[in-house]
């Protein structure tokens, strides 16, 4: 059976995964880089970089996943939907390689890219969205690629089956919060929290048996 999956989602101390405003130069807003720092530095990111607890939990990024789901703020800056030769931030070949939903009140023809990436444009509710993107993945996980408003609805109309949150030890104030309308998440998940040398906190939700939707 397959699995809807969250990875790799970098949150503030007060549950940021955003600042804000963000632009075509400033993707992450007034958080910038300061996110995703830990990522950079593992050997996931790139050769030369470490191994250990973060690059273990980076890894497990693309494994098993047929289809991702991404929200429009993941995609582009504010104003993307007007522009027909936006392709997204990631150049030719985007690191998703396999069907990828991009959830927008304005739809247009699917964007096939190098690498086995096609972005498709859907207008749909969390279910139906997942319902389309599980069946292209053919058997395979579904990963909830982001941003925060994206995971937050999907988690709180219960889709999510795993998910893994990595807690950076810097104070944003603004930006799109995860945690708003999610009280007690801890209900319906298994939580483990393991720290790491880099001085973040790698949160994981697993759902219990009997709490699905």
């Amino acid at each position: 059976m397959s699995l809807t999956r969250i990875h790799n989602m970098s949150i503030s101390l007060d549950g940021f995964a955003t600042g804000e405003p963000q632009s075509a130069d400033a993707p992450f807003g007034h958080a910038g880089e300061r996110l995703h720092e830990w990522m950079f530095a593992t050997r996931f990111w790139g050769a030369g970089g470490t191994e250990g607890v973060d690059d273990a939990f980076a890894a497990r990024h693309n494994i098993g996943c047929g289809a991702e789901i991404m929200g429009a703020n993941k995609f582009g800056p504010p104003g993307w939907q007007d522009d027909s030769d936006w392709k997204g931030w990631w150049g030719p070949n985007p690191p998703f390689h396999t069907p990828t939903f991009v959830l927008t009140h304005h739809p247009r023809p699917p964007i096939e890219m190098a690498g086995g990436t096609t972005f498709h444009f859907l207008q749909a509710s969390p279910a139906e969205a997942l319902a389309t993107a599980a069946e292209a993945a053919g058997g395979l996980d579904v990963r909830i690629g982001g941003g925060a408003t994206v995971v937050r609805d999907f988690v709180a109309a219960g889709l999510v089956d795993h998910m893994h949150l990595v807690q950076v030890p810097i104070v944003l104030g603004r930006g799109v919060r995860v945690w708003d309308g999610l009280e007690a998440l801890e209900d319906s998940y298994d939580i483990e929290a393991v720290s790491s040398p880099s001085g973040v906190t790698h949160l994981t939700f697993t759902r219990r048996v009997g709490d699905g939707a």
